[in-house]
Order: structure tokens, then sequence, then C-alpha cells
């Protein structure tokens, strides 16, 4: 194959480096211009920065010269691959506007043809072509000669050689267990052999070697196998074989018929794309995530359904991490008890999966339809890991991609709770060999089956003597013996559901005088009262007779609690909420939802916090509904709305006490509202009760409760805008506009506007952030509102610092100070004043930023508003470090790290001691400057920001001066 600019260029990584034009092998150079060349090829038609390459090609053993070799290096390589350069030629090794773009044409480096051939082996596969599977394989594994780059030194080419080392062992076990499926026991045996001496800590290796000797009849030789396997790992890491190894020997022991021959096998999939970089989340004494909720103690049944979930587990997890992802999909009815199920199997194996256990409810049958988008789910997961919310992208695909980039190469547990459909589930599942996702549902997820391998395990009702036994786990084995046909009434009248089952067990628990006559009786005389939920295609008929014996079983004062906890919008609600609900003191409700809890009416998962099952909800709600007027319950959803405001208003003036304040009128009689009192109590209670405070929005507009809707969405900005939820800054602030039409209050609409055009410029919506501002400005123009017209121009500054269109900037930062300055705003002046100071000195007028900086930094004291004060500081340092006043800088920049830290602003912290480093490097205070970084580079690295990656640069800098 060849081209107009001469013959093709082939390339060769899988072993010594090599490069071929045509048939002529090429003399690549000196060894350091291979490794270049080798991080070249390695990052393939992916421009890479001259940092990064440096990086990647000398690490922290960084030549003084390098940005001078490296050029060097360019020029000898395009004289090896491009000789003469004339004409278009096969490889192009050029200078980008993002760093150097190394082109190679298809099929011109064996790495790529190596994942060519693994990919086609697992379409094969996945047609049935089992011969086909093993010719891509065996292809594959042929254009290996020996390690990555051997003989070549450098951090990438060592990390990749690592990687791609147990990417080609994963790629041989496929092909060794693919040579098994298909009876070639006895022609592997050898090969086995030797793998498992080479690799002796790698257990799938033991497993296969114990198979393939099994099966050619050598069973004592298997178990002689796995005895020195076993004494290996306890000898070198002092543990036991994994449970699969361990299983395998009990199996061949008692000559299992589950080991024959069987042509089931995986096949590792091969990437698509290089997915995002992010930082480890080991940080030292970060707790991993472990979400899943308890499991009963008294679970009982569904032995048919573990020993089916294990023997999937056993059949496609390995302990090496080599296996594709796991996806278990129960489905079944609703009061089934998947959830049950899926905890009390997820706790039975969470010790497989070291690296955390993550739980979601995605709330896919909601009544209000308040379904969890996978973006929210994909945030929390982050937020369990410790991600910070700065680095995380917008967009759902990109934070699918950061989300399973981050699991790689652990060892994960997921649990996605009643999904609504596959496209709910798809961006949650994580990509990495080794994980398993645990999907349950009421519908059956045939596409998750068809596109991602799910194995499907649908629950239904439970055995008579799976009933029975839940019975007897929760009210005694004796009571259920001593009447036997009462205990088969009470089953057949809850149709073997386990949540009707449930609850009429917590009845006869709580009342143990009564007979289970009584209780069957009762059964029978209530069934089939409740018409809401009349669907003969649906069990659902049966355990309405449960709910509605269980309801009139409480007193009147807690059955009115009942119904009005219905028309709550979930997904979870606090006694406060309760309290408000009801109208009712904190203590009266506490007791209320103790007998509600007992009678298994609602779930106190945490303490204080309660949760619905999804029929109990919507059966609350259509009570609430027959038997409580419209007034009654309009009444009682504004006291919740209340509720909410005021809460939230007292968080939002601890997290921000120098904003603009709502004038709220007292709230309703009846309301209880959350006492608060610091800015790290404000900040928890946000976190908890986000999606409820969401809901509460949507409500207050379904209500036509617009007062609701926009104070809720005013208490919420600034807690949005410190977390980063822009998303939902936008829905709520729109909501906010809607309402805000039906009034005269133009001050709140262009504070509004002003909201979304932050959140719109942060999502790099810069049109739509500009269309609000010129929204904003005449609207405070024409209400006469000089402090709406501040607000307005010190956004519109903001906006146009992210363009860095720092001139016009500040001119309306100087715009919003005169504004400021003539409504007597003080809080506002102090921040204009500051931004004033930090744009002039952008615009490296520093004497005069020093001037309105000094004076903000006076008037933030004078409020005792800590973060305008840092802020002021920190612009303070900046300016005097552009001046050369180096010790002024370093003692505003120390002035300001003490706030920050004070304030718990770890982003800012490390921002300041960044800049802090430069002046100490400024001054030759090397040491200093190296401590200063060092400890900004840990704070971001724990943050995952970008950032990390220019504190690193300049740390490698510094080791090479002090080097040279």
């Amino acid at each position: 194959m060849g081209d107009r600019g001469g013959p093709v260029v082939r390339f060769e990584v899988l072993g010594p480096l090599r490069a071929w034009r045509g048939d002529v092998a090429l003399n690549l150079g000196p060894v350091q211009q291979q490794v270049v060349l080798a991080v070249l090829l390695l990052q393939a038609n992916r421009p890479i920065g001259r940092d990064q390459l440096i990086e990647a090609v000398w690490g922290a053993q960084m030549p003084a010269y390098a940005v001078n070799l490296v050029q060097k290096h360019m020029s000898g390589l395009r004289r090896v691959l491009e000789p003469g350069r004339a004409g278009r030629q096969v490889s192009e090794l050029v200078w980008t506007r993002t760093g150097y773009l190394l082109s190679l044409p298809a099929g011109a480096l064996d790495l790529e043809l190596f994942e060519q051939h693994v990919e086609r082996a697992r379409q094969a596969r996945v047609r049935g072509d089992l011969q086909a599977t093993g010719d891509e394989l065996r292809s594959a594994l042929r254009l290996w000669r020996g390690p990555l780059c051997d003989g070549l030194v450098g951090p990438l080419v060592e990390g990749e050689r690592d990687r791609l080392a147990e990417r080609r062992l994963e790629v041989w076990e496929q092909r060794l267990e693919l040579d098994l499926a298909q009876s070639r026991h006895a022609d592997v045996v050898g090969e086995l052999r030797q793998l498992a001496t080479r690799y002796p800590l790698r257990e799938r290796l033991h497993e296969l070697l114990m198979l393939a000797l099994y099966r050619s009849g050598r069973q004592a030789e298997a178990l002689a196998v796995f005895q020195e396997a076993r004494r290996r790992l306890s000898d070198e890491l002092g543990i036991e074989p994994a449970a699969p190894l361990q299983h395998l020997q009990r199996q061949i022991l008692t000559a299992d018929p589950a080991l024959e021959p069987d042509a089931r096998v995986e096949v590792v999939s091969a990437p698509t794309a290089d997915p995002p970089v992010v930082a480890s989340v080991d940080e030292p004494g970060m707790a991993l995530p472990s979400q899943l909720p308890h499991s009963l103690a008294d679970f009982a049944g569904r032995q048919t359904e573990l020993t089916r979930l294990h023997g999937l587990l056993l059949d496609d997890v390995r302990d090496d991490g080599g296996d594709p992802v796991v996806i278990t999909a129960i489905d079944g009815m609703a009061g089934v008890g998947k959830t049950a199920l899926a905890l009390h199997w997820a706790h039975q194996v969470r010790d497989r999966f070291p690296d955390g256990q993550l739980y979601v409810n995605l709330r896919g049958f909601d009544r209000t339809g308040s379904v969890m988008e996978p973006g929210e789910a994909i945030r929390a997961f982050l937020d369990a890991f410790g991600v910070s919310p700065q680095p995380i992208p917008v967009g759902l695909e990109a934070q699918a991609a950061l989300y399973r980039t981050l699991l790689a190469d652990k060892r994960v547990l997921v649990v996605l709770d009643n999904a609504r459909d596959a496209e709910q589930v798809r961006p949650l599942l994580p990509g990495s060999p080794g994980c398993l996702a645990v999907v349950t549902s009421r519908n059956r997820l045939d596409s998750l089956v068809v596109t991602e391998g799910a194995h499907a395990v649908s629950v239904g009702l439970l055995t008579v003597a799976e009933a029975r036994e839940l019975l007897a786990s929760r009210i005694g084995r004796t009571r259920v013996s001593a009447e036997p046909a009462a205990t088969e009434e009470i089953i057949a009248s809850c149709a073997r559901l386990p949540l009707a089952l449930a609850i009429v067990a917590a009845r006869a628990a709580t009342h143990p005088q009564f007979p289970l006559a009584v209780l069957a009786d009762e059964l029978r005389e209530a069934r089939g009262g409740l018409d809401a939920f009349d669907d003969d295609s649906d069990v659902a008929t049966d355990v309405r007779a449960v709910f509605s014996w269980s309801y009139r079983a409480l007193s009147d004062p807690v059955a009115r609690v009942f119904r009005l906890l219905g028309l709550h919008p979930g997904p979870h609600l606090t006694t406060a909420v309760a309290a408000s609900l009801a109208g009712l003191p904190r203590r009266d409700t506490h007791r209320a939802l103790t007998d509600l809890t007992r009678a298994n009416l609602i779930e106190e998962p945490a303490p204080g916090w309660f949760v619905f099952h999804d029929l109990l909800r919507a059966y609350a709600n259509e009570l609430a509904h027959e038997r409580d007027s419209d007034g009654d319950r309009r009444v009682a959803m504004h006291r919740m709305l209340d509720h909410y405001l005021y809460t939230a208003h007292t968080a939002d003036r601890l997290l921000n006490p120098h904003r603009d304040p709502l004038l709220l009128a007292a709230p309703r009689s009846g309301v209880t509202v959350e006492r608060i009192t610091d800015h790290q109590r404000a900040l928890a209670w946000f976190a908890a009760e986000h999606p409820a405070l969401l809901s509460a929005v949507d409500l207050a507009a379904t209500l036509g409760s617009d007062a609701h809707v926009w104070q809720l969405a005013w208490s919420l900005a600034t807690y949005f805008d410190l977390q980063g939820h822009w998303h939902d800054q936008v829905a709520v602030q729109r909501a906010a506009l809607t309402a805000l039409g039906t009034t005269a209050d133009r001050a709140y609409e262009t504070r509004a506007h002003c909201c979304l055009a932050r959140a719109y410029s942060t999502l790099g919506r810069d049109d739509d952030a500009h269309t609000h501002l010129r929204l904003a400005a005449a609207l405070s123009e024409g209400a006469d509102d000089p402090t709406g017209q501040g607000h307005t121009h010190l956004t519109t500054a903001r906006v146009l610092y992210r363009q860095f269109r720092h001139g016009e900037a500040l001119d309306h930062a100087r715009q919003s100070l005169e504004l400021y300055r003539h409504t007597g705003h003080r809080a506002g002046q102090a921040a204009a004043l500051n931004a004033v100071g930090w744009f002039c000195s952008l615009l490296d007028d520093h004497e005069k930023a020093l001037v309105y900086c000094e004076e903000a930094l006076a008037l933030h004291a004078q409020l005792g508003d800590a973060y305008g004060e840092a802020a002021a500081w920190d612009s303070l340092g900046y300016a005097h470090e552009h001046l050369a006043h180096h010790d002024r800088a370093v003692r505003c920049y120390r002035h300001a790290i003490e706030l920050w830290r004070q304030l718990g602003d770890r982003f800012n912290e490390a921002d300041t001691l960044g800049r802090l480093g430069d002046t100490y490097r400024a001054i030759g205070d090397m040491n200093a400057a190296r401590a200063s970084w060092q400890q900004a580079k840990n704070m971001f690295d724990a943050l995952h920001h970008p950032a990390a990656d220019d504190i690193a640069a300049k740390l490698s800098r510094i080791a090479a001066t002090v080097r040279a």
C-alpha cells in the first residue's frame, strides 16, 4: 500500500520500538529521540502540549533545556519520517495551536491493529461465531513481540507498558477461556502452566489451569494447583484464595456437573475512545463511599433468585478485575420485594467490591413524576467520591464519561434502585471491568439485556412456603405454627406480596394478644374496598385491602397525619416538614411518625428522615382527596411550602449575610422551621433537601403560589452558586421569572435575570447571559432602581471577565460602584470596589488597584464580611506582587489564605496559595515557593481541578532549576 508521498510508514510499539517504510527499517536515532516518538505514537492523532510532552518524556528528571531538546528531537524525527518533506507524507508531524500532532493513517500502528482485532473478536462473540472470535484473538496476540517499547524509559511509556501488559494478559485469558469452552482442554494445559508460573498471584490463571486439568481427567493435579496457589498467596500476601478459586475447588471435589464444557465465554471489549483523565480519589483519610441502606435483618425466602444472582457473579466477576462489568436487572411488580432482594444480595457480596458501594433511588415511578435525571444521580456519585463541583463538566455525556473514568480500574458495586427505563440507567452504568451494577425496576429492561449484556432476574410473588417463613421470621415460628389455617388465609389475602405481608406482620407483632384468626377475618372483610387501585392485571388490587385495614387501625390524629403526608411531593421528608403539613407541634408529629413507622406505612432510613413506598404514598394522597376538604389540603400544602421557604431563607442568610434580604411576612400558624445556626449546618441542610426543594418549587408553580416560587428561587440562589448547580439555578430562576411576571415587583425580577445571566455564563451560554443582562438593565432602568442597575453592571462585569474582556468589565464595575454609592448600598460598594481594583490590576494599573482594593478591604471589615475580606486581601496581594512589593504581597496572600481556611473554601485557598508561591519564586525563596505550590497542588488534586496541572508544571520547573 502506497501514497503520493512515498511508501507507507508503519510503526511497531508492541515490543522494541520499530518503524518501516515499505520493507525498509528506519533508523529512529538516539534513545531519547525514540522516547519522544513513543510518546507521540501513544498519543497518535491527538495533539499533546509541549509541557505535557516534556512531563511524559522526563517527568521529575526534566533537564534544564527540555524545550530545546524537544525541538531538536522533533527536527530529527521529521528528517527520519519525512525525508525531503516532498509531497503529502503518510506520517505527518506538525505543531498545532494545541501542541505537537503526529497524524497516522489507519492501520499504520500495531497497537491500533491489536485493538481492532479485539473489537472484531467481541463482535464475533456477540454473533455467536466462536471460530471467528478465536481467530481474531490469536491475531491480536501475535502482534506482540515483547513489552511495550521494550528498552525505553519515561513516565508515560512505563505507565502505558504496565497498563497494556495487563490488557494483553486479559485478552490472553479470554482466548484461553474460549479454548476451554471449545473443549481444547489438553491443548492449553502446558500454556496455562507457563502463565501460572510467570504470574503466580493471578488467581484467574490458576482457575483456568485447574479447569483444564479437571476436564482432561487429571483431578488430583487440578487440586494440587489449588494447594500451590493457596500456599503462595498465604506466604507472600498473608491471604486466602478469593471466593471463585475456593468455589472451583469445591466443585472439583464434588465433581460438579456444571464444570462440564460450556461454550459460554466473554470477550473483553476494546475501548472506542480515550476517556477523560481524573485524579485518584484515594486521598489519605478519605472514606470510600458505603451507601447501601440497611438490609432487612429478617429477610426470608428468595433462595432461587439468590442462587441465580450468586451464579451470575461467579461466572462474570473475577478478582483479577479482567472481566466485563456485570449488569443485573431485577424486575417485578410494585411491593414484590425487588429492593429488599437487591440490598440483601448486595450486602452479601459487598466485600468483593473494596473500592466502594454506591446506591441511588432513581424514583422511576414517583407519583408526582419527579423522576431523577441521570445527571443528578451522577453528581451525587461524584460527590460521594469527593469530586469538587468546580471541575465537573456541564453536559450529561461529559459527566457520564467523568464518572466512568473515576471508576476505571476500581471494583465498585452500584445499586440503581427503582429505575423507570433503560435510558435513565445507561449513563449510570460503570464501564470498568470488575464493577457490578444492580438495577431494579417495575419494568423489564429488555433493551439493557440486548445492548448492554445485562442479566435479567424477574422477581415474582413469594411461594407459600417463603411467605410463611417471612411471617415466622417477624412474629415468631410458634405463633405461626399454632394457627396454620389462619396463616394460610393471611398469605392468600395478601396475595403472597411481601409488602402486604410485612404490614400484616407488623400489626400482629404489635398486638401479640390478637389471634391470627382475627387478623385473617379482618382482612377477609376489608378486601376489595379500594377502587382507586382497581386493576385486574395488577396484584396490587389484593394489597389494597391491607392498606385500608392498616389505615383504619390508626388513631384519628395519626390517620390525618398519614393522609397529609401523601400531599408531599417527595422523595423524602423530615419531622419538621411533616409537622408543617399537619400543623402540629414537632413532639406530637414525632409520635405520629413513630406509629406510622411501626405500622410499616412509612420507613425511617435515617433518624428524622422518612420515605413512603410508592403505593402507600399514592394511597395516602387519595385518602387526602377523599376525606379532607380542598381548603384543608391547600392550607396544608402552603404550610409545607412556608416550611421550605423560611428554612431556606434562614440558611441563605447564614451563607451570604450581606445579600439583599427578602422581606417575608411571618409564616402561617402551624409552620415548623428547621433550626439552623451556622454556615456548615446551612450547607448540610441545602444538600440534604436539594431534591425536595426543587419539588417544592414545582409544586408551588402547580398550585399557582407565585410568591413561593420566586422567593424559594431567590433563597436557593446562593447555595446553587456555591455548589455549582448551574442547571438547577437556570430551572428555578426561569420559574421565578414566570411567577414574577404576575407581580409588579421589578426589583426582584431584575435580580432573577442577573442570577440567570451568571448561571448561563458559567455554562458557556454567553448569548443567553447577555440577553438576560439586557433585560435586567431595561427593567432596572424602567423601574428607576439604581441598586438593581448596580447589580446588573456588576454581574455584567463578571460575565465579561469570563470572556477575557477586561477593559469592558472595568467600565461596568465602575458604573456599578457609582450606582451603589448613590444608593448607599455598602455591601455593593465593597464588592464593586474590589472588582474595579481587580480589573485595574489585570490591565496592569496596579497602583490604582491598590487604592480601590484597600478601600474595599476597609469596608468589608466594617461590614464583617469575611468572604469579601478574603477576596480583597487576595486582590491586594496580586497588585503588590506585580509592583514587586513582595513582602507586602506575601502578607496579603497569607491574610487571604487564613480567611479562606476559616471559611472552609478550599478552592480559593489553593488559588491564593498558588499566587503566594509565585511571589516566593520572584524573591528567590525557592523552598517557600515549592512548599506553597505543593500545598496548592495537593488541594487542587483533592478537588480534581485542572489547575493542579499548572502547579505541577511550576514544581517541575523549579526542580529543574535547582538541579541545574
